[in-house]
C-alpha cells in the first residue's frame, strides 16, 4: 500500500475554526506522522478542530528543521508506507510555503498526494477584489531596498498592464504600510489597489480602489496580516 500524504489546511484566523471543512479531521486520523512549519501552532490548531485528537500519538517534524535530514527522513516514512499530514503556518500547504520541497519528494516517490480544500488568503483576496482572477500572478515578497522596490513596482505595474493581469504581492506586517506609501507615490493614479486585511477574522477588511482615491484614505495597517493586488490592465 502506498503512502498517502495528505495536504492539511490550517487557519488564517485561530477564532475562524469554522473555514476548516470536517473532512480534513478524518484525513488527520488516517495519518501517523505529521511535518509543520510550526509545531507548536500546528498542535494548537489540531486540538481547536477537534478534541479528540490525541496529539503525542503522532511523530512530528518540523519542516524547518535541519532541511537534509528532515528530507531524509520524509523520504524514510514515504518508504516504509506511512500516512502523512503536512501542515502550513497558515493557509494551505504548498502556497507560498515550504511544505513545497516535501510535496515534490512525494511526487517523485509516487506516492498519493492528496490536497484537501481550506483557506488561501491569496485567493480569498483575489476572490474579493474585483480583478482579473483569470490572469494572475503571486510575487511574494518585494525588495526591501527602497530603489529595488521602486523597480518591482514599476515593473509589477508594467507587467499588470501589458498582460492584463493581477499582480499580487505580501510584506512583513510591521511594513505593511510603508509598502502602501512607496505604491502610492510610485504607481499611476488610474492604477487599482486592493487591500485585503484579515481575512476570516472579525476585522476582515478588503476594499479595492484607485491610486487616487487611496491618497484621500487615512489607513493604518501596521502589524496587520494583509495581501496586496495591483491591477493597471484595461
Amino acid at each position: 500500500m502506498k503512502s498517502q500524504v495528505y495536504l492539511i489546511p490550517s487557519v488564517i484566523d485561530e477564532s475562524a475554526t469554522q473555514t476548516i471543512p470536517a473532512y480534513v479531521i478524518g484525513a488527520i486520523k488516517q495519518c501517523q506522522v505529521i511535518f509543520a512549519e510550526n509545531e507548536r501552532t500546528a498542535r494548537r490548531f489540531l486540538k481547536s478542530i477537534c478534541k479528540e485528537i490525541i496529539i503525542d500519538e503522532y511523530e512530528w517534524f518540523t519542516i524547518h528543521k535541519a532541511e537534509d535530514e528532515m528530507i531524509h527522513t520524509f523520504r524514510q516514512k514515504i518508504s516504509a508506507e506511512k500516512n502523512i499530514a503536512i501542515i502550513s503556518e497558515a493557509g494551505c500547504p504548498g502556497i507560498a510555503d515550504p511544505g513545497q520541497i516535501l510535496i515534490a519528494i512525494a511526487q517523485e516517490m509516487n506516492a498519493d498526494v492528496k490536497p484537501l480544500v481550506g483557506p488561501s488568503s491569496i485567493l480569498l483576496a483575489l476572490m474579493a477584489s474585483g480583478m482579473n482572477g483569470q490572469q494572475f500572478e503571486f510575487v511574494g515578497y518585494l525588495p526591501i531596498d527602497s530603489l529595488e522596490r521602486n523597480k518591482s513596482i514599476i515593473s509589477l505595474e508594467i507587467s499588470s498592464q501589458k498582460k492584463n493581469s493581477t499582480q499580487i504581492f505580501i510584506e512583513t506586517p510591521y511594513r505593511n504600510n510603508q509598502l502602501l506609501e512607496t505604491l502610492l507615490k510610485t504607481c499611476k493614479i488610474t492604477t487599482k489597489i486592493c487591500i485585503a486585511a484579515e481575512l476570516t477574522s472579525v476585522n476582515e477588511y478588503v476594499k479595492t480602489k484607485s491610486v487616487a482615491d487611496w491618497k484621500k484614505e487615512k489607513m493604518d495597517f501596521h502589524k496587520k496580516p494583509v495581501i496586496f493586488l495591483l491591477y493597471a490592465g484595461v
